[in-house]
């Protein structure tokens, strides 16, 4: 990782004052028992005080116990579990020759990278070495440097199994420490089949070996969930120590945010966003949207009609995800659209806004989306009045949220010139139908269904149907009908219903 990558994920940062509040503790990163050569690349970062979880967790992983972590992201947990990572190695003198002693497992590549900038930046002055695998990259390259000896191997749950089971000199067997950050994400991205082929696959003391592998572990996570404890069973082989530094807090989001929800009809949506975004050009927004199809249109259309953005979802490849990530983290202003491959588990700095314009599954998912950057300004959801009970949700969860007036006579005219402009370009057309496609199918695989329910939606009335509206006005009425009508009649095979009415869509529009 170059140093110009470490700084765009916020590694330099200002040394503050601890105040024991909020994530950050009165204690200093200078009474840690540390080595030197981690005390000085600590220095060099820019750290003095530690955070929550770095106070409670830091210690016991110090001395070897095994730990679960459960605090939000954004605290501080990278360096919680990767100050004891690189200690362990350095006084146990791990060389290349003795493979790999420590594996970090990440649920996404971005986060993996900012990981690995992390952990390079605290081994400038060991010797070990650090490796990085993840999906996307050249897998040749990635064995070649696996079978030269890594140390410290930071990787994604899909290609670190891809090497354990394919890659001829990986020497695995010598496991000091095995780490698993953002556990619920893993899980959540459907990874739990892998994990535990990994956690089967890694050495741990089973009581018949000779001499014994002592494997230290630590799982971090954000929420803990039934899953994230049965992998807990799965992966420990002592008892840990649990530490949970959110328990007994007020609200579950960062002090001082202003966080609030627009109830708007689906009609005046993207003009309100346009309006707010062209009123916070100097800012540094992030906008939420539900598919990748609806981040692609809007960034196009944005684009369009000259509000510069840049868009971020799962279905890029893995260099372009890279790029628009770290230059997004660098910049002082700018607008980044994305769905929620951006709400697992990455630490974007200085945020002024976060906007959902797509309302999350659950609460919880409100919560990682608000959480992923220090927000200077607020945090806004758009709801249209049928989904206003989710707000209700949010309170119960601890979310301090007020509602936002806006005067609809101050928005942007612009809703005839969007219409002539989708309709009379191909490709934003096509987009737009994409989108709307999308965000159909999105909306039924809500979770809260007594909230989000797709059955509620008056898909024949344009206003209900913005994503389209400004492209197929005409037609709308007419696919809104047959859309209302599949369900109707398969009211009881709901997705099934979606398919069909999203087959319709896309084959006979």
């Amino acid at each position: 990782m170059e140093e110009k990558e470490a700084a765009a994920v916020g590694l330099k940062r200002e040394i503050k004052k601890g105040s024991g509040s909020g994530i950050m503790s009165t204690e200093a990163f200078a009474a840690l028992p540390v080595s030197e050569p981690t005390m000085n690349a600590i220095k060099d970062i820019g750290f003095q005080f530690m955070t929550q979880i770095q106070a409670r967790a830091i210690p016991p992983l110090l001395e070897g116990k095994d730990v679960v972590g459960a605090s939000r992201t954004g605290s501080g947990k990278t360096l919680a579990f990767l100050i004891p990572a690189v200690e362990l190695l350095y006084h146990i003198r791990f060389t290349l020759l003795n493979g790999t002693g420590v594996i970090v497992i990440c649920p996404t590549r971005e986060l993996a990278i900012q990981t690995h900038a992390v952990a390079k930046a605290l081994l400038t002055y060991h010797s070990q070495t650090l490796g990085l695998v993840i999906g996307g990259s050249g897998r040749r390259g990635e064995a070649e440097r696996i079978a030269k000896g890594v140390n410290l191997l930071v990787a994604t749950p899909g290609r670190l199994l891809h090497h354990l089971q394919n890659t001829k000199g990986f020497i695995y067997e010598n496991l000091k420490c095995l780490v698993i950050d953002e556990a619920h994400r893993i899980l959540e991205a459907k990874f739990e089949k892998e994990m535990k082929q990994i956690i089967k696959i890694l050495p741990r003391d089973d009581g018949l070996n000779v001499i014994a592998i002592v494997r230290q572990t630590a799982l971090f996570s954000a929420t803990q969930t039934k899953k994230v404890e049965d992998l807990a069973r799965l992966s420990f082989q002592t008892s840990p120590v649990y530490i949970d530094v959110d328990d007994g807090r007020k609200r579950v989001t960062n002090e001082g945010l202003q966080q609030g929800y627009c109830v708007v009809p689906s009609s005046k949506r993207f003009v309100l966003l346009y309006s707010f975004l062209k009123r916070n050009l100097s800012k540094k927004v992030m906008v939420f949207f539900s598919s990748c199809n609806s981040v692609k249109f809007h960034s196009e259309l944005l684009r369009h009609i000259h509000i510069d953005c840049l868009d971020f979802h799962g279905k890029q490849k893995q260099q372009k995800r890279s790029s628009t990530f770290f230059y997004f983290c660098k910049a002082e202003k700018g607008i980044l659209l994305c769905t929620d491959a951006a709400a697992r588990g990455l630490d974007i700095p200085a945020v002024d806004w976060i906007v959902q314009y797509d309302p999350p599954d659950e609460p919880k998912e409100y919560i990682h989306r608000v959480r992923r950057a220090a927000c200077w300004e607020g945090a806004m959801l758009f709801l249209i009045p049928e989904e206003l009970q989710f707000v209700r949700y949010l309170k119960a969860a601890k979310v301090p949220i007020e509602e936002y007036k806006f005067d609809q006579k101050k928005l942007a005219n612009v809703q005839s010139h969007l219409e002539k402009l989708v309709s009379n370009n191909y490709y934003l057309n096509k987009l737009a139908k994409d989108a709307y496609r999308s965000y159909i199918l999105a909306y039924n695989s809500h979770a809260m269904k007594d909230i989000f329910n797709v059955h509620r939606l008056d898909l024949q009335r344009e206003d209900n149907c913005e994503l389209v509206a400004i492209a197929v006005k005409c037609r709308l009425r007419v696919e809104g009908l047959c859309v209302n009508i599949l369900l109707k009649l398969a009211n009881s095979l709901e997705n099934q219903a979606i398919e069909l009415a999203s087959f319709f869509y896309k084959y006979f529009t």
